[in-house]
């Protein structure tokens, strides 16, 4: 799924470049590339961000019950936008605790899980049988579970402010996939060897019985610190990489200008913070507590998000035949059959994206409103703002040199 990104790294290192849009918009014009970035960036601020964070407040309701930490999620949002203003040094420092603190807790749940003696849950071997033999509603949840490996690209626009990004940038991408690969298993291993069937089926929180079931009343704080941990890591990240999308974005006229200023001491673009914080923020307090909007909010999000995927597949196809002689600091390997297959699974994961027919008329339904809503904004912007063709594509020394 993070071909394409990987192989999208040619942008010059003395400027903070969008990828998803400049390639959208040298390969096949601005309107598309706007519709997508907005798509990629934008759905999953409305719709995933506000999922992951009623996710983390229900969790913390359910461990630490009253009204001490009922705005835990809301402060959470604010706090590391704050952060975030004030620097990548101290993102990049927070950020890096956050990510450690998480990855060991999953391992020492997943080892914890591996423990036979004290298994409720199916076995090994029905697992096994399971995996191997999918029915179609594992199907059907394909696109629930990209969301836990979304968003690796998104490392892509702090390019500037990296150490060696042609060789450092893909390799942390590679390692952190493979990675999270295994941990994401392993607690899916340990959820279904420890605990019965029943009792996940019917909890919308089942790392919380998961950590009762293998450490009793402590199993609560150790998936608290996952909640907090996991939940601080995906909103600083976000925080961190989306608004130098829009910076981006700014600099090549696709959004307002107001986009690409900095902050006169941070160098921070830190109304692109701001506004992304207020967009997570709006949806979270018209929410509530309403935690049945969970799993429509994440499948939305990821169909959004898989549609911005299959749009970048397209740009480095068109990409690497328009351009074939361009300099390109990483080149995605065995070229158009990664591209293909991405294409068509992901436009499987979104025809196939939910386990309800009602349940998917409603992603269908946000998709369709949002995806029209930034079309609608796109065609005005770049048939009177820009005054461009919709389908008009960028020269790329053009591009590059904005």
């Amino acid at each position: 799924m993070y071909w394409f990104s990987l192989g999208a790294i040619w942008a010059k290192s003395q400027q903070t470049i969008t990828i998803s849009s400049l390639q959208a918009a040298v390969s096949i014009g601005h309107f598309p590339a706007i519709i997508a970035t907005l798509s990629g960036i934008l759905a999953p601020a409305i719709f995933g961000n506000p999922a992951e964070l009623l996710l983390f407040q229900h969790v913390i309701d359910t461990v630490v019950p009253g009204h001490f930490f009922s705005h835990i999620a809301l402060i959470l949002v604010w706090v590391f936008a704050l952060l975030n203003v004030l620097g990548i040094n101290l993102f990049a420092s927070i950020e890096s605790i956050i990510t450690y603190t998480m990855l060991v807790t999953i391992l020492v749940i997943g080892v914890a899980g591996l423990n036979p003696a004290v298994a409720n849950g199916v076995t090994s071997l029905q697992i096994w049988q399971g995996f191997i033999h999918p029915g179609v509603s594992f199907f059907s949840l394909v696109a629930l579970a990209l969301w836990a490996f979304l968003s690796f690209e998104s490392i892509c626009p702090l390019v500037e402010e990296s150490k060696n990004p042609n060789k450092n940038i893909p390799r942390a991408m590679f390692i952190a996939s493979f990675v999270m690969l295994v941990a994401y298993s392993l607690l899916a291993f340990a959820s279904l060897r420890q605990v019965p069937s029943a009792k996940l089926v019917n909890t919308d929180i089942p790392h919380v019985v998961l950590g009762q079931a293998l450490f009793g009343k402590v199993g609560k704080m150790v998936i608290a610190i996952l909640s907090i941990t996991t939940s601080s890591g995906f909103i600083n990240g976000i925080l961190a990489c989306i608004p130098r999308i829009f910076y981006g974005m700014g600099h090549h006229k696709q959004l307002p200008p107001i986009f690409k200023r900095l902050h006169p001491k941070f160098k921070t673009p830190w109304f692109g913070i701001l506004f992304l914080a207020v967009v997570t923020t709006i949806p979270l307090l018209l929410l509530g507590q309403n935690h049945d909007a969970l799993l429509m909010l994440l499948i939305s999000a990821s169909s959004c998000y898989l549609v911005t995927y299959i749009v970048a597949h397209i740009n480095l196809i068109v990409l690497r035949k328009r351009y074939p002689q361009h300099k390109r600091l990483y080149r995605s390997p065995f070229f158009l059959i990664p591209q293909i297959v991405g294409i068509l699974s992901m436009g499987y994961a979104i025809y196939n994206n939910a386990p309800t027919a009602e349940l998917t008329g409603k992603v269908y339904l946000n998709m369709g409103l949002f995806i029209g809503t930034a079309a609608i904004y796109a065609f005005f912007w770049v048939k009177f703002k820009m005054k461009k063709g919709l389908f008009e594509a960028e020269p790329i020394g053009q591009a590059i040199r904005d």
